[in-house]
């Protein structure tokens, strides 16, 4: 097979594997601006609580899956990333993945959220989940690994739908740093993300971690777990891609950098130093898939995220 003829799916998997496709493959973990760009959203939950009959909630079904595709084709991306937002329950999101593949005749990799590991408690639970994991260390750890299990018996069920793999979402770091020191980190997260991949990987499923914030105090620990990708190397948290490619871009394929702060409020000046640093760093030699730092989230104007895009469209060529 050509290059010519790849399919997007085939160039994340290149990417993902550390090889180099034709071009830089691109993706977004989350694109809100549905209404901006298509005049339309995705249905929601409370829409499910009204599609009573099979036919309803297959043509919501269909609907998104169609949103997606056209999503996905609009923008040249590899990866539709089938949100847990958008569905009540797995037996839902699993069928939208089955005619994501059907609909668009497998031309996408197609994956779903499926983290386990302990992420950055709300506010109001913070102090109660540092005292367990001081006072019951051993039941917070015995918790940890119930989890990864449950999470990989869902996940052979992914696997047999035809989903091709998983985001793991948990986000474990502020701007400053991570939320637990580096030797707790080592402790509570780093033996169960390492369980939790390693059986993703097994069963055949591509796996992408996402955390955002600083991540440099625990990167090591992260990229020893053997994740296929790493998302969203935060450049408002001071990571910086040329940096990380240099140290990882052997071990990991890099998603991300391009500044969300910068797509939000930033001039058509720091728009494009951020599109064109993430691509002078991130591209050379495969291992690179480009993405905001973040998800595409409302209240990003348009034009700005189309300046973003027409940058690659014109530099995503190796």
């Amino acid at each position: 097979m050509t290059m010519a003829e790849l399919k997007p799916k085939e160039r994340a998997v290149l990417a993902l594997t550390l090889k180099q496709p034709d071009i830089v493959p691109t993706f977004e973990l989350e694109f809100q601006l549905t209404e901006e760009y298509f005049g339309k959203s995705f249905h929601t939950p409370e829409e499910w609580k009204q599609a009573i009959t099979r036919r309803e909630q297959e043509r919501l079904i269909i609907e998104n899956a169609e949103l997606y595709i056209q999503i996905a084709e609009y923008f040249n991306y590899c990866i539709i990333m089938d949100s847990y937002a958008y569905y009540p329950d797995d037996n839902l999101r699993i069928e939208s993945a089955k005619w994501i593949k059907k609909l668009c005749n497998d031309s996408y990799m197609v994956m779903v959220h499926g983290d386990a590991t302990y992420a950055i408690p709300e506010g109001k639970d913070m102090l109660e989940f540092i005292y367990r994991l001081t006072d019951a260390s051993d039941e917070m750890k015995r918790e940890a690994e119930i989890r990864v299990e449950q999470m990989l018996e869902r996940g052979k069920r992914l696997r047999d739908a035809g989903i091709d793999g998983v985001a793991l979402c948990s986000d474990y770091c502020f701007n400053t740093g991570p939320f637990l020191s580096p030797s707790m980190f080592s402790e509570f997260i780093t033996p169960y993300l390492s369980s939790l991949i390693r059986g993703y990987r097994e069963m055949g499923l591509y796996v992408i971690k996402h955390t955002d914030g600083n991540i440099m105090p625990i990167i090591e620990d992260i990229i020893s777990c053997e994740p296929h990708g790493l998302h969203s190397l935060d450049p408002q948290a001071g990571v910086d891609i040329k940096r990380v490619k240099e140290l990882y871009g052997d071990r990991v394929c890099l998603i991300g950098n391009v500044s969300c702060a910068a797509l939000h409020t930033g001039t058509r000046e720091e728009i494009l130093a951020s599109a064109k640093y993430c691509m002078e760093f991130g591209k050379p030699g495969g291992g690179y898939i480009f993405s905001t730092s973040n998800v595409v989230y409302k209240g990003v104007p348009r034009e700005n995220y189309d300046l973003m895009m027409e940058y690659y469209r014109a530099n995503c060529k190796y």
